[in-house]
């Protein structure tokens, strides 16, 4: 069966849970939808979590589709994200040996955020070895796609223990967790920098065994 996702920014580890299945469709032709993890995720940062959000161009109110959707160039975001994520993670195991993958998306200017988005979840799937290969787009919009269908329910908006019973928060060291204790499902890029190479051994846990 199809798992479909939408596309999202530096998405949490539920997300990539997903990403896993040998049969996973993204959502390229619904339209944007404000406050998703689709132009946002949190990061652990020295005071606790927090949100990075890549601001959009106004469509003046009209609907528009997630595959022509603009990234706006104002507030110097990309300056800002870069130095959230070496604050918050300079310190972690792994920051440095992965960074010079990551800085380039920081410093070249992209026009679309799906683009982004797909070419950055491209690379962390790479590094964590997550074979894609099988990965497909969407060819139209569709309302209802079944209880497979993810591309609402891993949201910043909604708890994922009620949603998602196929998906268990695994911990794993993190720099903060003597202040802060475990936090649970951030974004990808919480578990890579901290984990490294053993990314693919949390994302596999983090997946209930049915008897």
């Amino acid at each position: 069966m199809s798992i479909y996702l939408s596309t999202a920014y530096l998405a949490p580890i539920e997300y990539y849970s997903k990403l896993l299945n040998d049969d996973v469709i993204i959502e390229q032709h619904e339209n944007y939808i404000k406050q998703t993890y689709r132009n946002r995720c949190t990061i652990l940062s020295a005071n606790g979590p927090m949100t990075l959000s890549i601001p959009i161009e106004s469509s003046g109110g009209k609907k528009c589709l997630i595959r022509d959707l603009c990234i706006a160039e104002h507030g110097n975001w990309r300056h800002l994200h870069w130095n959230a994520l070496i604050s918050a993670y300079n310190s972690t195991p792994f920051f440095e040996y992965y960074q010079d993958d990551f800085r380039p998306f920081y410093e070249k200017s992209y026009k679309y955020l799906f683009d982004f988005n797909e070419e950055l979840r491209d690379l962390i799937c790479r590094l964590i070895d997550i074979d894609t290969s099988n990965l497909k787009y969407t060819d139209e919009f569709t309302l209802e796609l079944g209880s497979e269908d993810f591309r609402s329910k891993i949201s910043p908006k909604t708890n994922w223990r009620r949603v998602d019973s196929d998906f268990q928060s695994v911990p794993y060291y993190q720099i903060f967790d003597q202040r802060f204790g475990f936090t649970e499902n951030l974004s990808i890029v919480d578990l890579l920098f901290n984990m490294g190479n053993e990314s693919l051994i949390v994302l596999n846990k983090s997946i209930k065994k049915t008897s």
